[in-house]
């Protein structure tokens, strides 16, 4: 990480640079719920794989993200929007 985008948390690393990250977040066009949505769905995954009981995963990811119910999660997690609308 350089110091232009040293103030940069890049959620994403795994799919992107941080300079993309800091660039695109710079510009407004990361879409933080979406990226939100992501981390909590990766998480998940991570825990089904360690053979965590659904209900017990879905209690540590409301841990780490304490505004959001339990059911809140679990949509999250089985019903992922598929059907964005265009920005343009």
């Amino acid at each position: 990480m350089n110091a232009f985008n040293a103030n940069y948390y890049n959620p994403l690393a795994d799919l992107i640079s941080d300079e993309i990250y800091s660039l695109l977040s710079s510009l407004y066009l990361i879409d933080e719920v979406s990226v939100r949505d992501y981390l909590i769905r990766k998480k998940f995954r991570q825990l089904k794989d360690n053979n965590t009981r659904t209900n017990e995963a879905v209690e540590i990811i409301m841990q780490e993200f304490p505004n959001l119910q339990f059911d809140t999660i679990k949509k999250i997690v089985y019903h992922p929007q598929r059907n964005r609308k265009p920005l343009f």
